[in-house]
């Protein structure tokens, strides 16, 4: 067996010493695991952290990460057999008419992803946990495999089997400094200027993570806030529940319609609370952390109790549980957890550092899954659970800044127990990124909506006065209230004009990446599914596979020269991904340099796109824009009105048209000329949500929403995109066993009442049983019915009826051939 490469891992919380462990099991225990403070006292979130873990989450990873840490900590026994985890079970509460729907829209989430949990009525909540007051309660949603964590227990077990295993641990270390040579990490400065040698580093330090990225340049995008938790005097009602002094039996609770999440310590109550404005921490002012300095009850995570900011959370406590009306806070403390602009975790290798990874605000809920998803990207490549919505490097370099992770952080705080819709957008900062398009379509009535920092219209309040025009075959059902928040009916008049005249959409947020060099052709012809060695002017709609043959995106690439590439990506993780490859080809062999550039901000695109295109561009370029002129997927410059434009062939609408791309000095008034050459053919603006509709009645996907590195291409229905021919690719070894042992299929649905729409994400059932859940779903204006796209069981097969669960209700629908509309391309190639 080869020798394991040299592993620091920078933490001994429970996310390093989780991957100290699952390391370990796979044989790499050349591992030293460094300790800002004493070992047996971690003094990060962990050792402060209530460990009440409720698995639902919107994100299908979270829950698998957050199950997996639950069967984990269930293993890991004491002498005397005493597991890590407690099975109390889990209750959320609902107050109000819209938590008790969103609990049932929990439950949906938990049915499709396996794990157990069902709505209840209060008087079952009521025996579940005496102490509530019932009256209050309208439903609760129960997880009977829910529970606590014992952290520090845990901790302390896996330092003794990693120890037993080979692995290292030092403590009263800090790291001073990251060494690194020819863009990769090789070890690290310690305490007095002690070098470590090290083959990979691995940044588990919590909320001290940004101070560890500062290193080398690295923005770790998190704050740490305070968050307060406190203890009542014992309670009458529970005494001699529980045999040890922190124990519990009663089910972890939370009443989030106040912000506040309970449970059980003893004869006590412990309740945590976000029931106050975020207070965030300037980690230069903590105590110093050693030895000398840290006990028990004073970790430099556990900040001073402020009983000011607990007082709207006490009145509430005392309101739901009439039991401690007469009991008093006995102590509390502000604890110190991380946060992110997006309320995720921070997985994965730095973009600018190769063999520096990051494991970074991971809640004690998630520790364990994490670490095994970490251990599997060192050991094999590649995450079994998708990283996508973690992945470190998810971040545009505008969400970066300082201001912009203050302020979305503070913000996710705020709304940790919001009732928020898929499309809820920030709240602020607004307008950081705008198209050169911004102040045309203010001034056609936008209607914005926030991704990426990007402000996308989803529709134009101009496009109104046509409703009355549209037939009544397009006109769409009206939607219940959930459905209905962030749509409106006028996405029907402009799927309808780009059906059937011609619609200009605004595509400048979609990322753009100018791929260059003597190697830029050798780098995407092995890390592509599609040939990259084509003629310049050919464009390509290809796959990035990880190496086991999962989907990591899917791309459009434009040869625009011999040295020169276009790459439409999806996000800030394909440049990561693709700058890094570029870094290792170029190290390799100098003259098959690489650079991968974004120039998404320099420049913009026009989505020109309706049977009327044609009629419309020929008015202001002299260019052929014939069938023979510009086939299909081909690109070429083009002067539109005097624009210097490159014009690509294709797109996501399914209708004649041009991806239309200019630099952003001169985008206003290509923008301009197009509107007023189209008005004679009834041009529209149009937005995103006729857009996601269009491209849904074409079967196109969507990376991260339809598929992701879970799924192999022909499961997807992407094997098209797989060159037949080329065998050496990344990914592509395991690309036939995988497909020969796949179990599901990406189907598309329509909703047999022709009415009902969902949202994305509810499970499916077949017969009575949870088989899979939506992606994608929208009213499919063209044909007429709402639309879905689900993961169902290979044995499927178009025809057959199975039911989707929203909001607790069931909605029949039928598995239906694809695509919905133009199966044969005529429109495309027309």
């Amino acid at each position: 067996m080869a020798t394991a490469p040299r592993v620091v891992i920078i933490g001994a919380g429970v996310v390093g010493v989780n991957i100290a462990d699952e390391l370990a099991q796979r044989g790499w225990t050349n591992t030293l695991v460094l300790e800002k403070g004493p070992l047996d006292l971690p003094g990060g979130s962990t050792s402060h952290a209530p460990g009440v873990v409720f698995a639902t989450n919107g994100s299908k990873s979270m829950t698998e990460f957050a199950i997996y840490t639950i069967d984990k900590f269930s293993d890991l026994k004491t002498a005397d057999g005493r597991g890590s985890f407690n099975h109390v079970g889990g209750l959320e509460l609902a107050t109000t008419p819209e938590r008790l729907a969103e609990l049932h829209r929990r439950a949906g989430w938990a049915a499709s992803r396996g794990h157990e949990g069902r709505v209840i009525d209060a008087s079952e909540a009521k025996r579940l946990y005496p102490l509530i007051d019932q009256d209050r309660v309208l439903g609760a949603y129960h997880t009977p495999r829910d529970g606590i964590a014992l952290a520090v227990q845990a901790n302390r077990l896996l330092i003794e089997r990693t120890r037993a295993a080979g692995v290292e641990y030092r403590d009263a270390t800090t790291v001073t400094g990251i060494d690194q040579a020819g863009g990769k990490v090789t070890g690290v400065f310690v305490n007095d200027g002690e070098r470590i040698p090290a083959d990979i580093v691995i940044s588990a330090a919590g909320f001290w993570g940004p101070a560890i990225g500062e290193l080398i340049g690295l923005k770790v995008p998190l704050i740490p806030l305070a968050h307060q938790y406190a203890w009542t005097t014992p309670l009458e009602v529970l005494a001699g529940r529980n045999e040890q002094p922190a124990g519990a039996s009663l089910p972890i609770l939370r009443h989030q319609d106040r912000d506040l999440y309970f449970r059980e310590w003893g004869d006590r109550i412990g309740v945590g609370s976000y029931d106050h404005d975020p207070m965030p921490v300037d980690i230069t002012t903590l105590e110093e952390y050693s030895a000398s300095t840290i006990t028990a009850e004073q970790m430099p995570s556990s900040l001073t109790f402020t009983p000011e900011h607990f007082a709207p959370a006490w009145e509430a406590t005392q309101e739901l549980l009439p039991d401690t009306r007469g009991a008093q806070i006995q102590k509390g403390f502000n604890g110190i957890f991380s946060f992110t602009p997006d309320g995720g975790s921070l997985v994965g290798e730095a973009k600018t550092l190769d063999n520096l990874f990051i494991a970074e605000a991971v809640w004690v809920t998630h520790s364990a899954g994490i670490a095994r998803a970490v251990a599997q990207l060192l050991t094999q490549g590649y995450s079994e659970v998708d990283l996508g919505d973690s992945d470190v490097n998810r971040f545009e370099a505008a969400q970066l800044t300082r201001e912009y992770v203050q302020t979305t952080s503070e913000r996710n705080f705020v709304e940790v127990y919001d009732i928020l819709h898929p499309l809820d957008p920030k709240k602020e900062p607004r307008g950081l990124r705008t198209s050169p398009f911004y102040e045309q379509q203010k001034a056609l009535g936008a209607y914005f909506l926030e991704g990426g920092a990007w402000e996308r219209p989803y529709w134009y309040e101009s496009n109104a006065a046509l409703l009355d025009e549209l037939p009544d075959e397009w006109k769409p059902p009206q939607r219940e209230a959930w459905a209905a928040k962030f749509s409106s009916p006028i996405s029907a008049v402009e799927a309808y004009k780009t059906r059937t005249a011609v619609a200009m959409y605004d595509m400048t947020p979609l990322k753009r990446l100018e791929v260059s060099g003597p190697g830029a052709g050798t780098l995407l012809q092995r890390l592509t599914t599609g040939e990259m060695l084509r003629a310049p002017g050919a464009v390509t709609y290809t796959l990035l596979l990880d190496r086991a043959g999962g989907i990591r995106s899917d791309i459009t690439v434009a040869r625009l020269d011999e040295e020169t590439y276009q790459v439409g990506a999806n996000g800030a993780i394909d440049e990561a991904y693709l700058q890094r490859e570029a870094r290792c080809q170029t190290r390799n062999d100098p003259s098959q340099w690489v650079q991968v550039r974004d120039i998404t901000g320099g420049t913009a695109c026009i989505g020109l796109w309706g049977p009327l295109a044609r009629e419309v561009i020929s008015r202001v370029s002299a260019d052929d824009f014939s069938n023979d002129g510009l086939k299909y997927f081909r690109a070429k410059q083009v002067s539109i009105a005097g624009v210097s434009v490159t014009a690509m062939r294709l797109s996501y609408v399914g209708e004649l048209g041009w991806e239309l791309y200019t630099s952003a000095d001169t985008a206003r008034f290509l923008w301009d000329a197009l509107w007023e050459a189209g008005q004679e053919s009834g041009i529209v603006a149009a937005g995103r949500s006729a857009f996601n509709a269009l491209r849904l009645e074409k079967g196109y996907r969507s990376w991260g929403t339809d598929m992701t590195t879970e799924h192999e291409p022909g499961e997807a229905g992407l094997g098209f995109a797989v060159k037949a021919t080329k065998t050496d690719f990344v990914g592509s070894r395991r690309l036939e066993a995988r497909a020969a042992a796949s179990t599901k299929r990406l189907r598309c649905l329509t909703i047999d009442d022709g009415t009902s729409i969902v949202l994305g994400k509810e499970p499916v059932y077949l017969d009575g049983t949870p088989v899979g859940y939506v992606t994608s779903a929208a009213y499919g204006y063209t044909v007429g019915r709402p639309i879905a796209y689900a993961w169902l069981p290979l044995s499927t097969d178009v025809g057959d009826s199975v039911e989707i669960e929203y909001f607790g209700t069931r909605v029949a629908a039928t598995v239906a051939a694809e695509p919905l509309f133009d199966p044969d391309m005529t429109r495309l190639r027309g």
